[in-house]
């Protein structure tokens, strides 16, 4: 059924949007990649770029298949190039009402056998798929980041999409050489719904006082293994997603545990969003991370 998918859309071109990009083409698929701001293409064509160029420095792939794959994708700003798009993955802000606004303008453009797919971590794929023509050919395919390096991709469901739809996507992300786990239409699915509230629960040790910001990392990192420790973590993912995951969580599920910390929400309203703002758990604007509390 996947042999239907030629050519895939991908609308965002932040750190996400780049990165299905990247592996959507170097699997052989040809690729438009459509985001509002010429500078954020820009940027995101360079990421790719030197991303792949990584993967030739370490032997992954062969410097042909870096050269290929950027052929493979062409960038703009409207969505008259998503036309003949088989597949569309929208990987936009985790915000609904933008993921909507979207589909009101997408879907009268798409061809009527072409699936949608969010690239969303936490909201509900059922309300969502209601706001576009074709509920049955939409569903959730939940990347993790960073895309080029992670194994897994999160399938979901929602109450109107069909199995036909399902297994033609369960297809595609085998062909990207990722292996799909098929999460039921909760909050959050299954690896947000887990890491996210670790994740709070590292953010409200840190605002109660019980360990600083490098303590509460280096325990995490030299006590149970973890590569990166929960506000490092949350600096890579970024300040504002968790916030959003939390509150997601907290408004579907309506239990208190998933309140979000006061000191996440307080970063956010600073506008310290972790990395790609150069500040928040940690100040990056230096040679080295330093921790910011």
């Amino acid at each position: 059924m996947a042999k239907g998918i030629k050519k895939i859309g991908v609308i965002g071109a932040g750190q996400m949007g780049s990165g299905i990009a990247h592996v959507c083409a170097l699997a052989g698929y040809n690729v438009y990649l459509v985001d509002v701001g010429k500078e954020q293409l820009a940027k995101a064509k360079a990421t790719i770029e030197n991303n792949l160029g990584r993967q030739v420095r370490k032997r992954t792939i062969q410097a042909k298949d870096r050269s290929a794959a950027l052929k493979r994708i062409k960038t703009g700003l409207k969505y008259d190039g998503l036309k003949n798009c088989d597949l569309v993955i929208e990987a936009a802000t985790e915000d609904e009402q933008v993921k909507k606004d979207i589909y009101k303008q997408l879907c009268p453009l798409l061809k009527p056998s072409a699936i949608l797919a969010s690239n969303t971590s936490s909201i509900s794929i059922t309300r969502m798929a209601a706001h576009t023509d074709r509920p049955e050919r939409y569903v959730g395919m939940h990347f993790m980041n960073p895309a080029p390096l992670m194994e897994l991709v999160e399938l979901i469901r929602g109450i109107a999409t069909d199995e036909t739809t399902y297994r033609c996507c369960r297809e595609f992300v085998e062909k990207l050489g990722k292996k799909p786990v098929n999460a039921e239409d909760f909050p959050a699915f299954i690896v947000n719904r887990i890491l996210l509230p670790m994740i709070n629960e590292a953010i409200y040790t840190l605002y109660e006082g019980v360990g600083s910001v490098e303590a509460i990392d280096i325990a995490m990192k030299l006590g149970t293994h973890h590569p990166m420790g929960p506000l490092e973590l949350a600096d890579f993912i970024g300040l504002d997603v968790c916030l959003a995951i939390m509150n997601v969580l907290h408004e579907g599920l309506a239990d208190s545990k998933y309140r979000p910390c006061p000191l996440l929400v307080k970063y956010v309203e600073a506008g310290w969003l972790g990395r790609k703002t150069e500040r928040g758990f940690y100040d990056y604007s230096g040679d080295k991370p330093v921790p910011t509390r």
